[in-house]
């Protein structure tokens, strides 16, 4: 008998492997890159150092900081094509919406409040199902958060030895720093839970007996969750690239150029169906607070305050705030029961663990991604990027016709063009911001946008063919320029070659 945290995992799986959804999981171009990287890293046995897919800038070094989520796509493409791709993201998503409606239940959430709930956070999450690194980020923060608070409350209850599961998280953290740069949301937590945990020191009367075993107790664990944090953060050190993956991630994120022109990081724009599931999600949450806020710990408050800040400080970080919002104010709303067949429904899927169906539904689907997607005769699953959002006719005539690069395409279709391209032709830019950098994407932008002076990227990168949007204004003042000839078009993209003289320039990033 499947339980309904079963039901929700098999519901997401077929609808993400074996329906059209599945075309949204490719959604992304960026996956591109992450599958020929991987590739590599299987082929050379070596984590690469400098950038291999791009002619802008030769020989630069460059951060495969994901480099173990490469092997995996990488070579789960290798098996499998892209159907191997989707059912690795789609187990993913489903166990991450399925184990969060499983700790609602243990938390004690009403059925029907739980599933509304779990609804509600991936209609918001849907923004970025995508086939990504950050969706393991997703699973590692559902799993640092259960860790957590379930320590926190068999501390407070005294429980037992409450504190033997946390040394798990010094070694995740081997493989969350090696996987994506979400690993930092881990230290959010570790901050947030060791707050807490002095703030329930701190206010505990060590006069009163009672009082004076929980500050005992508090105490314990706030060396403990010291001792965590000391660990885990000696674990991010364990990369190919050791401090210096820190140095740049923090370059990264404290460059203000990037982060106010990275659509990911920009705050959400609320006309949006799932920014405005997510903020619903807020206004359930300042509801629950508002009626019955007293239950939380303070841990819970920092948790949802924090949440609910990340959140609308970046669209990329609405599913994660998504679920620990759920976690934590499900609990605070009221319950909606039918002559007790909720509470009794509640009871029976809290006793069921055993998982078979989950199991056996992700076995039956890679099952049929190994068979080309195909059960007898019949073709049921078929994951490909979507040629109504990629340049998949461009890219078909440009191998057929055997059009050198430099090839140029707007960053978002950078990745599929190293998909399609690489090792044969070089690209001159994609998605990889923190590569490209400031002043390279500066120079970028002013091309894309037309803006005067727009023709020095062109030269500088000696590009040679573009694959442009139709009717994108590049495309439009590139058809009028005597220097390019349109040798391609159709609904989707148009494509440029130069013709005449050489162009000028070397080469390098144009500093500005």
């Amino acid at each position: 008998m499947p339980s309904v945290s079963d039901l929700i995992f098999l519901a997401l799986l077929g609808t993400l492997t074996l329906t059209a959804l599945s075309l949204r999981l490719l959604g992304d171009a960026g996956i591109g890159w992450h599958i020929r990287t991987g590739q590599q890293i299987l082929a050379s046995h070596v984590i690469p150092r400098t950038d291999p897919f791009s002619s802008t800038m030769p020989g630069k070094p460059w951060f495969a900081w994901e480099w173990l989520y490469d092997i995996v796509v990488g070579q789960l493409d290798s098996w499998w094509g892209l159907n191997g791709v989707v059912w690795f993201t789609s187990v993913l998503i489903a166990a991450v919406f399925a184990w969060t409606f499983r700790l609602l239940i243990v938390r004690g959430t009403n059925l029907i409040v739980a599933l509304v709930l779990v609804l509600l956070a991936i209609s918001a999450s849907m923004i970025h199902f995508f086939s990504r690194p950050h969706v393991v980020s997703w699973l590692f923060v559902l799993a640092w958060f259960s860790i957590l608070d379930s320590t926190e409350r068999n501390s407070l209850e005294r429980r037992g030895s409450s504190s033997r599961s946390l040394w798990l998280l010094p070694l995740s953290m081997l493989v969350w720093v090696n996987v994506h740069g979400g690993f930092l949301f881990g230290f959010a937590l570790l901050a947030i839970f060791w707050v807490g945990c002095f703030w329930t020191w701190f206010r505990s009367n060590q006069n009163r007996i009672e009082e004076s075993f929980e500050k005992i107790a508090a105490g314990r664990r706030l060396r403990t969750l010291a001792w965590i944090s000391l660990l885990s953060a000696a674990a991010t050190l364990v990369n190919p690239y050791g401090w210096k993956l820190h140095e740049h991630i923090y370059s990264y994120l404290s460059n203000r150029f990037l982060m106010d022109h990275i659509e990911e990081f920009q705050s959400p724009n609320f006309h949006g169906v799932a920014q405005a599931c997510f903020l619903l999600l807020l206004l359930i949450s300042i509801a629950g607070l508002a009626a019955h806020g007293r239950k939380l710990r303070a841990s819970e408050l920092l948790l949802i305050l924090f949440a609910a800040y990340a959140g609308l400080m970046a669209s990329r970080n609405i599913p994660v705030s998504s679920i620990l919002l759920v976690l934590l104010v499900g609990r605070l709303l009221p319950s909606v029961d039918f002559s007790g067949l909720v509470e009794r429904s509640s009871a029976i899927d809290g006793r069921l663990r055993g998982h078979v169906w989950p199991v056996v539904a992700g076995v039956v689907v890679l099952l049929i991604a190994a068979n080309r997607g195909r059960v007898g005769s019949t073709q049921v699953m078929d994951a490909h990027f979507d040629p109504r959002r990629m340049p998949v006719e461009a890219v078909n005539d440009l191998v057929a016709k055997g059009l050198k690069g430099p090839v140029l395409a707007p960053d978002s279709w950078g990745g599929y063009l190293i998909y399609r391209l690489y090792p044969n032709e070089p690209i001159v830019i994609d998605d990889r911001h923190d590569f490209y950098g400031e002043p390279t994407l500066k120079s970028y932008l002013k091309m894309i946008r037309v803006e005067p002076g727009w023709e020095e990227f062109l030269n500088q990168h000696n590009v040679s063919t573009a694959v442009l949007p139709a009717k994108s204004a590049l495309a439009v003042v590139l058809g009028q320029q005597p220097g390019w000839k349109m040798v391609h078009s159709d609904e989707v993209a148009t494509t440029f070659i130069r013709v005449g003289s050489s162009p000028k320039g070397s080469g390098g990033t144009l500093d500005r």
